[in-house]
């Protein structure tokens, strides 16, 4: 059940075929889920308003260096005290400088739900996921493609959400026939790292016109309150990294981008 990723092009296949590598070697390894199921990320996403899922960030490919020395436990615990729904944590180590202790030390610190922030292409790294103390997984579209049915299946079956993210409307037809329950929609090219804030609405408004009642993320670009305008009606929630993580001062930054006063879709 491995993807294949040899013609995924960019930067988004050489991340992935490179996790891929990593995650082989830990093939045959045994994880111990906590005794306590984490709390839901889906319930948090159907909160009132438009839920914010912050990012604890150190890196990425399009913006370079964001905050490098950042303590994951205290950011999440800043983000949580500005009214953040749900975490999200990457643990990709080479191109975001994210690691599963990262995850853990979060787990540890709050009582939000935390979405580990990977490249699944293992099955693998679903089971780890959930013996971190994550709630929910990434399952991107563009690298899973048929594949993504089978990866949804199995997190559901090991008590994870999944939030599928796609960023075209091809993906979209892949993430409602795979019955996708949480659609995140990437405003980024994850090939050429462009962002087109236009995207989320107008593949939101194609999920909703082909019948998806499901619930609906908007993923990348935001870093003003005002530009949450433009989908604070039709998704129930925004996850937003580089613009937090690079604050310094994550509270206030979480509370500015909250807006706990508009209403939901």
């Amino acid at each position: 059940m491995i993807p294949e990723l040899s013609k995924v092009p960019g930067v988004l296949g050489e991340i992935a075929r490179r996790r891929l590598a990593e995650v082989r070697a830990l093939e045959g390894a045994s994880f111990t889920p906590p005794k306590e199921a984490p709390p839901s990320f889906a319930e948090a996403l159907r909160q009132p308003g438009l839920s914010l899922i912050a990012e604890v960030k150190r890196k990425s490919p399009s913006q370079g260096e964001i905050a490098l020395e950042l303590d994951p436990a205290a950011v999440a615990r800043a983000y949580q005290a500005g009214g953040a729904q749900a975490i999200s944590v990457l643990t990709e180590p080479h191109y975001f400088a994210g690691s599963d202790q990262d995850l853990k030390a979060v787990r540890e610190a709050v009582a939000l739900p935390v979405l580990r922030k990977d490249f699944t292409v293992h099955p693998l790294q679903i089971t780890q996921s959930r013996a971190l103390g994550a709630s929910a997984v990434l399952l991107i579209v563009a690298l899973l493609g048929p594949l993504t049915e089978a990866y949804l299946r199995q997190a559901r079956a090991e008590g994870l959400d999944a939030l599928v993210e796609v960023h075209d409307e091809a993906e979209l037809e892949l993430a409602l026939a795979a019955g996708a329950s949480i659609i995140g929609v990437n405003n980024r090219n994850l090939v050429d790292l462009r962002v087109d804030r236009k995207n989320a609405p107008r593949l939101g408004r194609l999920a909703r016109a082909r019948g998806f009642q499901g619930l609906l993320v908007a993923e990348s670009g935001y870093s003003k309150p005002e530009e949450l305008e433009e989908i604070v009606e039709l998704f129930d929630g925004v996850l937003i990294g580089t613009s937090l993580a690079r604050s310094q001062d994550w509270q206030r930054a979480a509370a500015r981008m909250r807006p706990g006063a508009q209403a939901g879709r």
